[in-house]
C-alpha cells in the first residue's frame, strides 16, 4: 500500500491564479484564498525524475469544509505542474494523501511499479512531498505529503481565514 493517510487536498494547475480563485469560489463556495507568490524550490531539496531542479510557482490555498484546495501557477523552471499545463491546459492536477513517512511511501510506490516523478521539501523539512504517477487510478498525479507541526499550524490559520471547518 502506497498511502493509507487521509486525502487532504485537491490541486488545480493554472496559468491565471486569480481567475481560478474566482472560478472555484463561485463553483464551490470556497472562502478567502491565501495567495503566496513566488514560492521558490531549490535544487538541494527538489528533484524531477531523479534530477535536481529549481523552480518557482505562485500558490494559493483555500478550503471547502476541511478539504484544502490548492492552486499552483508555474512561474519558472521545469516541474510536473508546468508539463501538465503545457500538455493539457489548466485543470485538476492531483489529489494529496497525507503520509507519515514520504521515503517509505515512495519505496512502496516504486515497488508497486508506480513511478515517483518529483520530490521535494520546504521550510527545513517541515513539509516533504512526492508526486507519483496517478494515471492507473484515474488521476494525473497523486501527491504524498508529510506535514510537520509548523506547517500544520500554518494550514490551520489559512483554514480559519478561509472560513473552513477546524473540527
Amino acid at each position: 500500500m502506497i498511502a493509507s493517510g487521509p486525502v487532504t487536498q485537491l490541486c488545480w494547475v493554472t496559468d491565471d491564479i486569480e481567475a481560478t480563485e474566482t472560478l472555484l469560489t463561485g463553483q464551490f463556495g470556497t472562502g478567502a484564498w491565501t495567495r503566496i507568490p513566488d514560492v521558490r524550490f531549490d535544487a538541494d531539496t527538489t528533484t524531477l525524475r531523479g534530477e535536481p531542479v529549481e523552480f518557482s510557482a505562485h500558490i494559493s490555498l483555500g478550503y471547502s469544509g476541511d478539504l484544502q484546495l490548492e492552486l499552483i501557477q508555474p512561474v519558472s523552471g521545469p516541474t510536473i505542474h508546468a508539463e501538465f499545463l503545457e500538455r493539457h491546459g489548466p485543470g485538476l492536477h492531483h489529489i494529496c494523501f497525507e503520509v507519515d513517512d514520504v521515503e517509505a511511501a515512495c519505496a512502496a510506490a516504486e515497488e508497486a511499479g508506480v513511478p515517483v516523478l518529483m520530490r521535494g521539501a520546504m521550510m527545513s523539512g517541515e513539509i516533504e512531498f512526492a508526486y507519483v504517477d496517478g494515471s492507473a487510478a484515474g488521476a494525473p498525479y497523486v501527491e504524498l505529503a508529510r506535514i510537520g507541526p509548523l506547517m500544520r499550524e500554518f494550514y490551520e490559520a489559512v483554514k480559519a481565514t478561509a472560513g473552513g471547518s477546524t473540527r
